[in-house]
């Protein structure tokens, strides 16, 4: 080989990746590294890896970054990996992150959608042999399925209960493929009585995008550096900032299609437009897919979540419903919204005492909404009220704020969140999590004024546990109460 031309072509691979970088500005910086590092490895192919390079730091400078993509690289990466099932409310971002990851990480992406998909029929029927399941598959998607190097990715799943069904086959058959699967209504259908490849599986759960990928879709990945470094006093510097970040997150939510168009354009019309139109198909939901018969309570739990919410006693109360209303009656509803990600269920418990589960009161619970933005949008709360001063941070009785905190708490993985209340009242835990086996009692308040509370009697009586505030102040230890901003919740 000819160095110097060589030489050349490392030059013009370098000039390709700094014109991508200006498109990118500092969001691609690691690319231009991996860029050089390609180039000596490979000469030969040095233009060819410059170019498909250029193109993904354009390409990924236009994406929102979810955190889930590191988990699917884990996933991929396995020896021993399962077939995977990725399910989440609708509109969340599933098919998206799906699609994505298969063109990025392999060399190629089989995509079928389940639904109303006339195909599939032929393909599953049998005994569910892999091997013509792979070559139907290949040949619906004019795919060459290659163990390694292809992602098999069957959306819509819970359309077609067989391929779900199949996903065992595929682990005890033909664990050398890579297949994943989606849905949004897997629970529901889960429920409704599909065969579920338990043991068989790994399952992961999208939720709608979190405060920390919202700031990463606003450009805001520098303040989210000094946010992890964890320097709070530097991070009281930009206070302010970081509120009103806050609040446009309120109004907006995590919905990646509304994230996207405010980021684009900041239409805040469009954004509350998109948003009904989001509430509208969750809406339709229920009729095409619920039983019949469950359809009416179903809307009636949907459209009381709000007034449920703004009580200053939370809990959910089926005399709210309806005159004389009882759980027999509603308890098929409110699973079915569970089922559908559409609402969270957080169960009380009876002492605030390890292991949380053992004091689980099932009969008293609090509905919340699966979105901060779609709340905003169902209670039709106007932009000025939600972008201007703080008033959103304690209206509702401080739905908003619990609504956000608990979002945030269950986009970090956490399987189980309670809420504690004493028969008296006297004694209340806003959110209650059994971490590392520690109890970690958490107060959320909307706004600054934090005065003193049950929660400072219970801890003084508790020395040994500490517990976080949430609230509209900066940064603050007191004693075995960590204050930590709103903006903060994904730190902890």
């Amino acid at each position: 080989m000819n160095l110097g031309k060589g030489n050349g072509i490392l030059v013009l691979c370098v000039e390709k990746c700094i014109f991508a970088l200006t498109l990118c500005v500092e969001k691609c910086n690691d690319s231009m590294i991996s860029c050089v590092e390609k180039c000596n490895d490979s000469m030969i192919s040095c233009v060819e890896k410059c170019n498909e390079l250029a193109f993904l730091c354009v390409e990924k400078c236009k994406d929102m970054k979810r955190k889930i993509y590191d988990q699917l690289l884990e996933w991929k990466s396995q020896e021993h990996h399962k077939p995977l099932i990725l399910n989440g409310v609708r509109q969340c971002g599933k098919t998206y992150v799906l699609k994505e990851f298969g063109r990025r990480e392999f060399e190629s992406l089989a995509y079928v959608s389940c639904d109303r998909n006339v195909n599939l029929q032929a393909i599953y029927s049998g005994d569910f042999d892999v091997a013509r399941i792979i070559q139907g598959l290949s040949a619906l998607t004019g795919v060459d399925i290659i163990p390694g190097k292809t992602l098999i990715f069957l959306d819509e799943v819970q359309a077609f209960p067989q391929a779900l069904e199949a996903l065992k086959y595929f682990c005890e058959d033909a664990p050398e493929y890579h297949i994943a699967v989606a849905g949004s209504l897997l629970g529901v259908a889960l429920h409704a009585g599909i065969s579920f490849p338990v043991g068989k599986v790994q399952t992961m759960r999208l939720f709608p995008m979190d405060f920390e990928e919202f700031l990463m879709a606003m450009g805001e990945e520098q303040l989210l550096k000094l946010m992890h470094s964890h320097d709070y006093e530097l991070m009281n510097a930009f206070h302010e900032i970081l509120k009103d970040l806050l609040r446009q997150y309120y109004y907006v939510g995590g919905m990646p299609e509304v994230v996207k168009a405010f980021v684009e354009n900041k239409l805040l019309n469009q954004v509350r437009s998109l948003q009904n139109e989001i509430l509208s198909n969750y809406a339709s939901d229920f009729s095409k897919h619920a039983p019949s018969q469950e359809v009416p309570r179903i809307d009636m739990v949907w459209q009381s979540i709000l007034g449920q919410l703004s009580k200053e006693n939370k809990k959910f109360v089926y005399g709210v419903l309806k005159k004389g209303g009882r759980a027999k009656e509603f308890e098929l509803a409110i699973q079915w919204l569970v089922d559908a990600g559409l609402v969270y269920k957080i169960t009380k418990v009876s002492k605030p005492e390890l292991p949380l589960k053992f004091y689980e009161d099932l009969s008293a619970f609090k509905l919340y909404l699966c979105d901060c933005g779609l709340m905003g949008a169902m209670a039709d709360t106007p932009a000025k009220e939600v972008l201007l001063g703080d008033t959103i941070f304690t209206e509702y009785k401080g739905a908003f704020s619990e609504q956000y905190v608990l979002q945030q708490l269950l986009a970090t993985g956490l399987q189980h969140v309670y809420y504690y209340s004493s028969d008296t009242s006297r004694m209340e835990m806003d959110f209650l999590i059994q971490r590392d086996g520690v109890l970690l009692p958490i107060e959320v308040k909307g706004g600054t004024s934090v005065k003193a509370t049950s929660l400072h009697h219970y801890l003084m009586e508790h020395p040994d546990i500490s517990a976080i505030r949430y609230s509209m102040l900066p940064y603050r230890q007191q004693a075995n109460i960590t204050n930590m901003p709103l903006y903060g919740v994904f730190l902890e």
